[in-house]
Order: structure tokens, then C-alpha cells, then sequence
């Protein structure tokens, strides 16, 4: 015995299908008006990144002038590693300094300011203590360069290597 279809062929898609193609839209549509966009998701992800990166050189630049100013014999020694920082903290889009402290115009100011750092009164101590915060921002900038895309993670790369390099040096003075 053949199997005959019934005289009501079905025409147009099955309720299955219309179902989970209902439930694919909504899905589809929830993750859209999320923000849940990969592109976006990592445009955000590099901007919170640079703002982190030049949020860690301007710390560091602080740290720079603290021991600078408990130790003002080390000028010659710690002013180049100090002026690199302010140019890594410029190529992630921080202020750059200006005379009488002021912010430049069209810069954002600094929502609330950080207490300033103190430097040991120990000079070894201090360029140990500026080696490991150079040490702890490049560690925390190489991990950071799986988040972030190409440009920003080739500059990053860059700048951890660079603050490696400082606590390298920072390192060897205290010795």
C-alpha cells in the first residue's frame, strides 16, 4: 500500500519553522537594541582602554614629580623617563600639561582630582617604589592587548614595553 498525501497539501512554511524564525527575530532584535554589536562592543572596549592607559601615565607622571621633588638630584636621571611618560600619556589622548597648571581649551578637566603621591624620603626606596608602579602599568597594559584592536594594541605594546624598560633602569639606579 502507497502513502497518498492528503487531498490539503500543506502550502507555505510549517508551524516549526515560523516558530523558531519567530524566536530567531526576537533574539535578533533584543541583541540589536542592547548595543550588543561586536563593532561597538569594541569601539567601547578601546575607548575604555585608552582612557585607562592615560589615566596610568598621568598616575605615573605624579609619581614622577614626587620623587622628583623628594630627590631633585635624580633630575638628570629620571627627566627623560618622565618626559616619555607624558608622551605616552598624550598618545592616549590625555591633557598635556600647560604652564600655571590649566587645562587647554577644549580638553576635558579632570573630574576629580587624585590625591598627589608622596615620595619616600629614601632615595633607593623611591626609585623602587616609581620601578614597581612603572612595572605594574606596563604588565597591566601588555594584558590588556587581547581587548583591544590593532592601532591601539600595537601603541599599547609599544608603551609596555617602553614602562618594562623604565623599571629596567629604575631598578638599576636604586641599586
Amino acid at each position: 500500500m502507497s502513502y497518498s498525501p492528503s487531498p490539503r497539501a500543506r502550502s507555505g512554511p510549517r508551524r516549526r519553522t515560523l516558530l523558531a524564525s519567530l524566536a530567531g527575530a526576537t533574539a535578533l532584535l533584543t541583541g540589536c537594541s542592547a548595543g550588543s554589536d561586536p563593532a561597538e562592543r569594541a569601539a567601547s572596549a578601546a575607548t575604555r582602554a585608552r582612557a585607562r592607559a592615560a589615566r596610568d601615565s598621568a598616575d605615573l607622571l605624579a609619581r614622577y614629580d614626587a620623587v622628583l621633588d623628594a630627590h631633585p638630584a635624580l633630575a638628570d636621571r629620571l627627566s627623560p623617563l618622565r618626559a616619555a611618560v607624558a608622551a605616552h600619556r598624550d598618545a592616549f589622548g590625555g591633557a598635556p600639561e600647560t604652564p600655571a597648571g590649566k587645562t587647554p581649551k577644549g580638553a576635558k578637566a579632570p573630574k576629580s582630582p587624585s590625591p598627589a603621591p608622596t615620595a619616600s624620603a629614601d632615595r633607593k626606596e623611591a626609585l623602587t617604589s616609581l620601578a614597581s608602579a612603572e612595572r605594574t602599568v606596563a604588565d597591566r597594559r601588555a594584558a590588556a592587548l587581547l581587548e583591544v584592536p590593532g592601532e591601539l594594541a600595537r601603541l599599547m605594546a609599544s608603551v609596555s614595553a617602553a614602562g618594562a624598560a623604565h623599571a629596567y633602569l629604575l631598578t638599576e639606579a636604586a641599586k
